[in-house]
């Protein structure tokens, strides 16, 4: 046989980003995470977590409660701590509200969901 170059591929990760990012405690990496979750038929959930400990969560909640019209609630999990709850699809109004009152920066917010 005459001289080959073969090169094999390395494998490739594609969650390789994800798993370092999630590895250790819920908000060392300091991301806010803001999610939706599907309930039934056209309803929804908007979920937002990692926010800073010395932040007053219902204080926060109540705001965005009145400025958006909708309901919401604040929720103990054991994994991520607590998380702020509010009806209907609100990700890209939860995160103009943060970044407008300060409470994170824009690159710090990661948006989930479809």
């Amino acid at each position: 046989m005459s001289d080959l170059n073969i090169q094999i591929p390395a494998a490739f990760d594609p969650f390789a980003d994800a798993k370092s990012e999630d590895s250790g405690a819920a908000g060392s990496k300091e991301y806010v995470h803001i999610r939706i979750q599907q309930r039934n038929g056209r309803k929804s959930l908007t979920t937002v977590q990692g926010l800073k400990k010395e932040y007053s969560y219902n204080k926060i909640l109540k705001d965005l409660k009145k400025e958006f019209c909708c309901n919401g609630t604040v929720v103990q999990d054991p994994e991520l701590g607590q998380v702020i709850q509010l009806q209907g699809d609100q990700r890209k109004n939860v995160s103009t509200f943060l970044v407008q009152a300060g409470v994170v920066k824009k690159e710090h917010i990661k948006i989930h969901g479809f």
